[in-house]
């Protein structure tokens, strides 16, 4: 196995490949380790960590800034070490100004996740796909690029710093801001990716593909179907980022399994899990994921004979 620092070589090099090459990357996203390692063994090439999910997970609060620098590098510590594809945290608005960037990017590339995506809006910042955002002046959020960029060179420089921008929904805005506003992220602040939020038309992503002197990763805001994978690839999309999928999904199975079982009683379960079982893909190896028989192996090779476990005369369900 190899160790965590060449672990986490391993995987931002890996990312850079990613943003470098001509072709689209699907990135799903949630908020623990056990779905990014999910995402990993299903054949996904990376995973995100969305803050909304954090939030709301982790601390049963809404995506408003209240989770804290300490909280969000704790967590993704664990994802960035248990998953073998590389992850990029979503770090919010950077925890405020450049002075604030700065000591984050420094706490954020040392949790070992490959990438992080710092957005442009004002403090307390809103969750992405909700109404009431606002954006900080352009210049102001050049300068937390530059932060960001510039304390990345001195400890990693590959590690990958994407500008977000919410513009797209916000107050007073418009597209033509939010092309203004990736370009100058990139050609004055530095970032190596930008993040197109909430994008509306298929031509605008083109237009801002082709005007972008870096790779795009968007997710959809648009009235009209997304655009499928094929779609966003012959626009110019270089990630099609699926923020809070694997997390949202599990939360409204709960949601039905919860309330069938308080309807029905356990009969839900058992229902719910014959569904899974008879499906294409079959119920989740929880045990695989986890590593559990790393247990077996090390009790196997360090545990004295008297504190062997009896696997054979015990069992479990």
């Amino acid at each position: 196995m190899a160790s965590s620092d060449d672990h986490v070589r391993q995987m931002r090099a890996k990312f850079k490949k990613i943003l470098k090459r001509d072709k689209l990357t699907v990135m799903p996203g949630g908020f623990s380790p056990l779905y990014a390692r999910m995402a990993e063994e299903i054949g996904f090439e990376c995973f995100f960590l969305a803050g909304s999910q954090m939030s709301a997970f982790l601390l049963g609060v809404p995506d408003n800034g209240i989770l804290g620098l300490r909280d969000m590098v704790d967590h993704c510590r664990h994802a960035a070490m248990r998953a073998s594809i590389p992850i990029q945290l979503d770090a919010d608005t950077g925890f405020g100004n450049a002075v604030n960037v700065d000591f984050a990017i420094e706490e954020i590339i040392r949790s070992g996740v490959a990438a992080c995506n710092i957005e442009d809006q004002e403090s307390p910042k809103k969750s992405a796909t909700m109404a009431g955002r606002r954006v900080i002046p352009k210049d102001e959020a050049v300068g937390k690029i530059k932060a960001a960029v510039a304390i990345r060179d001195k400890i990693d420089p590959e590690f990958s710093i994407c500008a977000r921008n919410d513009t797209l929904g916000a107050e007073g805005t418009n597209f033509a801001d939010a092309l203004d506003r990736l370009v100058a992220y990139v050609d004055e602040g530095g970032a190596d990716y930008v993040w197109l939020n909430s994008v509306e038309t298929r031509e605008d992503l083109k237009t801002a593909c082709k005007e972008i002197n870096a790779p795009v990763l968007t997710i959809w805001g648009g009235k009209e179907e997304a655009p499928s994978p094929e779609e966003y690839e012959d626009l110019g999309v270089r990630i099609a980022l699926y923020p809070v999928c694997a997390a949202t999904v599990g939360m409204q199975a709960a949601w039905h399994v919860l309330s069938d079982m308080k309807a029905r009683g356990p009969v839900a379960l058992t229902d719910f899990n014959k569904w899974i079982a008879d499906g294409p893909y079959g119920l989740v190896n929880q045990k695989m994921l986890t590593n559990a028989d790393r247990v077996r192996d090390v009790e196997d090779k360090f545990l004295t004979e008297d504190d062997q476990r009896d696997y054979d005369n015990t069992w479990g369900h």
